[in-house]
């Protein structure tokens, strides 16, 4: 499928208004964002990505539109298990829920940067080197038994980025509101959320690198790789406030997740087996799968483990209780950072104490193999 350079332009506006409308209006003001407001803006981003979806359908066709859902699926589901990264990285930084949007907001527009810089070099390496088709097949192989095996933990003071940034910058470990940066000391230093919002930024980079190849398992075709990449990540941030305080439930989500990437890795691969006559899963000479049993199976195994989630209790411990005498904000664990406060700490008027916590703050120590390289 073939498009024009303002079809990319004009997506990209949308994507850039729709989130300019969030901030505005909706998110303006620091505040708990509750499960009502959160479950409407999943309803808006959701039902724009099936709009999207209707009108591929309308202009190209079952088999375009099958691909769109098929990779929107992937990056949403692979988004899901993010959101226990998510949990991890502000319970580690002691950040307060009411500033927790605005470090996902700007998490976002970085992972759109990312994941378009990616798209562009994967499927130039696809259609230069043919053969690298089979390095992400293998690559995503290897991912999928990661993924199940989880015996990696999240460390963030392991942080290359976070190492450097403390080397070379100054940091606070107090709040100003909502600000990512702030006056110290008559100096510009940064404030906790900016340090969190750099380890958001490389743990995206990290899980760009399974989802991407996972995609261009389904379609080489980067208007709908971006597309369905976008759509999926806009959502997320509405997602995690809405599943914050459930998401152990989800514990069986990496299984199904290794299953999905297992056969997206092995669809690619199997592009080499020859294959001749009728038969099936047989295209050109080759074997290859066909974009309705892909998203058969995608939804399948999306569902089978949901269900199974909710169903079975999970078997040991997910999530470990936060110390209680951490109540300096984690000072320690801010790079760089003074411990000059910002605010009165007595001053109601001056939002949520920097000792606040989010909901359910735990610092889990669920397995997560997909950052163990963070």
């Amino acid at each position: 499928m073939e498009v024009g350079w303002y079809l990319y332009a004009g997506f990209i506006l949308f994507v850039i208004a729709m989130l300019l409308v969030d901030l505005r209006f909706f998110h303006s003001e620091e505040h708990d964002p509750t499960v009502k407001e959160s479950g409407a803006w999943v309803g808006v981003w959701v039902a724009m990505a099936v709009i999207f979806g209707i009108i591929l359908a309308v202009w190209q066709g079952a088999t375009t539109t099958a691909e769109y859902f098929a990779g929107y699926l992937i990056e949403y589901s692979l988004s899901v298990d993010n959101m226990f990264v998510f949990v991890v990285i502000f319970s580690y930084f002691k950040i307060p829920r009411s500033y927790q949007h605005q470090v996902l907001f700007y998490g976002i527009l970085g992972a759109m940067v990312f994941r378009g810089i990616f798209i562009a070099v994967g499927v130039a390496l696809i259609r230069n080197f043919e053969w690298m088709l089979y390095i992400f097949g293998a690559f995503l192989v290897f991912s999928s038994y990661r993924i199940a095996r989880g015996t990696e933990e999240i460390h963030p003071e392991d942080n290359p980025v976070l190492k450097f940034f403390s080397k070379r910058f100054r940091s606070t470990t107090r709040f100003d509101g909502q600000k990512l940066f702030t006056i110290e000391d008559g100096k510009r230093v940064a404030t906790p959320l900016f340090v969190t919002l750099l380890f958001v930024e490389t743990t995206d980079i990290v899980f760009a690198v399974d989802s991407i190849p996972a995609i261009l398992a389904i379609t080489p075709d980067p208007f709908i790789i971006l597309t369905s990449n976008v759509f999926a990540i806009l959502g997320l941030r509405a997602l995690y406030f809405l599943l914050a305080g459930v998401m152990d439930r989800f514990h069986l989500l990496k299984y199904g997740l290794a299953v999905i990437l297992a056969f997206v890795g092995l669809k690619m691969l199997a592009t080499a087996i020859p294959c001749g006559g009728e038969a099936f899963l047989c295209h050109e000479g080759h074997v290859a799968v066909p974009i309705w049993l892909s998203l058969t199976v995608i939804i399948t195994t999306l569902a089978v483990t949901a269900i199974l989630s909710l169903v079975l209790e999970p078997s040991g411990e997910h999530f470990v209780e936060a110390d209680d005498d951490d109540s300096d904000l984690a000072a320690s664990r801010t790079p760089g950072g003074g411990s000059v406060p910002l605010t009165d700490p007595g001053s109601a008027s001056d939002g949520p104490r920097p000792t606040e916590t989010a909901p359910g703050d735990a610092r889990p120590a669920r397995p997560r193999s997909r950052a163990e390289d963070v």
